[in-house]
């Protein structure tokens, strides 16, 4: 069995208890070696085999996948945060399929919800913002046109920006362009969240590149562009003694 595992945003703590559990009876580890970190080796036996993805093609990550599953062994593919974002885990499950190869896979914390918290924010707030777009800008492999940071921001909503970190002049080009966001407007750099060394910068969608550079933020780090970000909201109706819910009845 190939169990694909999301292994959260950074601390080694984070993965969750079936994720851990999985590394822990693992025969074989294939770990994404530039960005997982590598204490969650920690919960490794003593007799498993590890290999760094960061290394190998998609072939050679398949091979050994083979190679485990010829001899009974559990393969734990580990992937950073949740690899439904940018995990490039759809070539692997397909060639897995082809080759009649049984797979599962455990979710883990994305980044972008350990950027929040290292922000100590909320995405959504009401009267603000309702929608958070996640997305990245083009480099080395396209975007849709369709989906150009520009169009995005249009929306005025929530967005956290993956893989852009050195694209920061375009990023901000691109941001502007899209007619909401002003130079002015909130923004942050989380460098590395939810890690020991993880550093939060909060500036202005103007002065995005500038921050990075003075503090020599070139990657492994997430933008996150909106309103979210400033003092203004309306609260919550939830919990508003004149609001009715399912559970009890408005007060006021």
């Amino acid at each position: 069995m190939i169990h694909f595992v999301g292994a959260g945003s950074g601390a080694a703590d984070l993965i969750t208890i079936r994720g851990a559990k999985l590394l822990e009876k693992a025969d074989v580890i294939i770990y994404a070696g530039s960005l997982v970190n590598k204490e969650l080796l920690g919960y490794a036996g003593e007799n498993c085999k590890i290999f760094d993805s960061a290394k190998m093609t998609l072939e050679e990550v398949i091979d050994v996948m083979k190679e485990a599953e010829n001899k009974g062994f559990d393969t734990v593919r580990l992937h950073t945060g949740d690899p439904c974002l940018y995990g490039a885990i759809r070539e692997q499950m397909d060639i897995l399929d082809s080759l009649n190869i049984e797979y599962d896979y455990t979710p883990g914390v994305s980044s972008f919800c350990g950027a929040a918290a290292a922000l100590k924010a909320e995405y959504t707030l009401p009267d603000v913002s309702q929608t958070v777009i996640i997305t990245r800008m083009a480099g080395r492999t396209p975007v849709p046109e369709r989906e150009n940071i520009s169009s995005l921001s249009a929306h005025g909503s929530t967005m956290v920006i993956f893989l852009s970190t050195g694209l920061l002049k375009e990023l901000t080009e691109e941001i502007l362009k899209g007619g909401y966001y002003t130079e002015n407007s909130p923004a942050a750099i989380v460098y590395k969240a939810t890690w020991a060394d993880e550093k939060v910068f909060k500036c202005t969608v103007g002065t995005l590149y500038e921050t990075a550079k003075e503090n020599n933020i070139t990657k492994t780090a997430l933008i996150v562009v909106g309103d979210f970000l400033g003092d203004k909201y309306e609260r919550s109706k939830l919990y508003d003694p004149a609001f009715t819910t399912e559970f009890r009845k408005a007060t006021k």
